[in-house]
């Protein structure tokens, strides 16, 4: 095993130690020992810090499927590859609405575009920042709210204690996994999520797996 990989190893059984503090987490944790919560990423084509907001942008208010088709339809429309910023304002918006992309969205990917360009933004300078100043970066393009950011930080950089309080699925697997008699708000999300801090994203991805398996 290469030495980062012996190192992710670790800090992941200790993030899991201390997620096992949780009683339900505990129990989730146990019926999954060969979990990894970057697996799914393999199904995905290689997404550089453009490319990952590119997915995130297409599955606002979209099913994990429909993301997916969207995002085949889209590499193709570009030759099998993930478009640049430069491209994605050169292109048509007939063109990229043909991907099945909404008006709204087409906006939003030409005002993020405009925004890479600008700044030069690299997933290299991204990787620098804190959380909240990509938080605060980002969501200042229109159409990039804090749903977005939040799965790019979990995607792209592989950020250790992020949440995701108004993701619909994340919320139904917490009233499924903690069998809430109603749906539970953000807030409360955020309010329960306390509790596995500083390893709120490995927490997360247990949750969806459980809820991926109905369980």
């Amino acid at each position: 095993m290469l030495p980062r990989a012996r190192e992710r190893t670790k800090e992941r059984e200790s993030a899991r130690r201390h997620l096992r503090k949780d009683p339900v987490l505990a129990r989730v944790i146990a019926r999954y020992p060969d979990f990894d919560p970057r697996e799914w990423l393999s199904e995905l084509p290689k997404l550089d810090a453009f490319g990952t907001l590119v997915f995130q942008v297409i599955g606002q208010q979209l099913s994990v499927k429909a993301t997916r088709v969207i995002l085949e339809r889209l590499r193709e429309l570009f030759h099998g590859r993930m478009p640049t910023p430069r491209q994605v304002l050169t292109a048509r918006a007939s063109r990229l609405r043909k991907a099945g992309l909404s008006a709204r969205k087409v906006a939003t990917l030409r005002a993020l575009a405009k925004k890479f360009i600008r700044e030069r933004l690299t997933l290299a300078k991204l990787t620098k920042l804190s959380d909240d100043d990509i938080l605060t970066l980002l969501t200042s393009v229109s159409g990039i709210g804090p749903w977005t950011v939040q799965g790019f930080l979990i995607i792209a950089l592989d950020r250790a204690d992020v949440v995701l309080p108004g993701d619909l699925a994340l919320r139904r697997a917490i009233k499924q996994a903690y069998a809430f008699d109603r749906l539970p708000s953000p807030d409360e999300v955020l309010e329960r999520s306390q509790a596995w801090r500083p390893h709120r994203s490995l927490a997360t991805a247990y949750l969806f797996r459980a809820a991926f398996d109905g369980n």
